[in-house]
């Protein structure tokens, strides 16, 4: 499924694109996939500093036994 998205560029880069037989599609979706993706990795490395500063105060053989113990839960 695909929808329109409507977007004003400045008719001279338009024209240029045009002339040398630029797929706006094609460059747009790829401009959008590279940007989605690039925030999804900061959303994901900001999770992870949030779950390393709140777990700063863990010690190794403390978090070792919880991932032990959860383990043997399953």
């Amino acid at each position: 499924m695909s929808t329109v998205v409507s977007v004003r560029v400045r008719k001279r880069l338009k024209e240029e694109a045009e002339r040398l037989g630029v797929n706006l599609r094609k460059v747009v979706e790829e401009a959008l996939i590279s940007e989605i993706e690039r925030r999804k990795h900061e959303e994901i490395k900001a999770a992870v500093s949030k779950l390393l500063e709140i777990m700063k105060d863990v010690n190794e053989e403390e978090f070792a036994g919880v991932i032990k113990e959860w383990r043997r839960r399953r």
